[in-house]
């Protein structure tokens, strides 16, 4: 979306996007927002500049909608995460217009991007019933006993999203957090969110409930601490955080014990073939004793 006059001459008029909080597509409390080029520095839009308050609201609603969340049957977090699939497939040809904007490139290269983007979905939509399977065991005692260990999801987890994949490298970081049953407060990328905006609106419109994602735009350098030292939240994800900023955020969540997802030493490449490693990172292995009788 150019702000190049038209035929008639008219200027067309730029939007301002909003957070998306709780379920809701709120302001930031600041009143501040952003401009948003392209690849090419044409601008395309405006994105709300979030504060260390909009944090604190964020994280209020993630928590808020873990209990319901986490306490869902695997099949039916797995359905919703189909459901989120489908309508991302439903808007392909407007994530296209979006990610080849943002990254610039090719329009082929931008709906493969879109098209990896679904199929991710997709393949953490059906680990959601399988991870306690294959993360979890029943362990060999010595006495009268049964142990068995199951994976639990951590809570509320923060995500900076990744930097330069706008689409696919996000939905690589926050599917298999609501795959686990954790909830999530998400700092878009800085320079590129209008596809993260743009998945918002899909997660509105499909089956998530409200609170189990929570998208902030802004400045990553502003949020991030504040995310990493917010004491209700669990787990930190730091892919999308520059160097300096990665090792501020650590020791921050140093503070409240935190589970962290280091920063890579290169972002990684999204259209790589997914691990569980995702899976574990934010999961905690509970193991239960039972005494049986003889």
């Amino acid at each position: 979306m150019s702000l190049s006059p038209a035929v008639d001459g008219r200027l067309p008029v730029a939007k301002t996007f909003k957070l998306y909080v709780g379920g809701a597509f709120p302001r930031s409390e600041s009143g501040r927002s952003y401009p948003v080029s392209d690849a090419k520095g044409r601008l395309l839009a405006h994105a709300a500049l979030a504060s260390r308050k909009d944090v604190r609201d964020a994280v209020s609603a993630a928590g808020s909608a873990f209990r319901g969340w986490s306490g869902a049957t695997a099949y039916n977090r797995g359905q919703v995460l189909y459901r989120v699939a489908e309508m991302l497939q439903a808007r392909h040809d407007q994530f296209a217009d979006d990610v080849l904007a943002a990254e610039g490139g090719t329009r082929k290269k931008a709906a493969a991007l879109v098209d990896a983007a679904i199929d991710r979905w997709v393949w953490y939509a059906g680990w959601t019933d399988k991870i306690a399977s294959v993360l979890g065991s029943v362990n060999p005692v010595a006495g009268p006993l049964v142990n068995w260990s199951t994976p639990e999801p951590t809570g509320v987890v923060g995500v900076l999203a990744p930097q330069s994949s706008s689409l696919l490298g996000l939905v690589d970081a926050v599917a298999p957090v609501l795959a686990t049953g954790c909830t999530a407060v998400v700092v878009a990328s800085q320079e590129r969110p209008l596809p993260a905006v743009g998945l918002a609106e899909v997660l509105a419109t499909s089956d998530v409930p409200g609170g189990v994602v929570n998208l902030l735009t802004g400045s990553t350098a502003e949020l991030a601490p504040w995310l990493a030292a917010h004491g209700d939240v669990h787990a930190l994800d730091l892919t999308g955080a520059p160097p300096d900023l990665a090792a501020e955020c650590e020791r921050a969540a140093a503070g409240t014990v935190k589970r962290v997802l280091p920063r890579p030493a290169t972002e990684p490449d999204p259209t790589r073939t997914p691990g569980l490693a995702r899976l574990r990172a934010f999961t905690e292995i509970k193991t239960v004793w039972h005494p049986v009788g003889r």
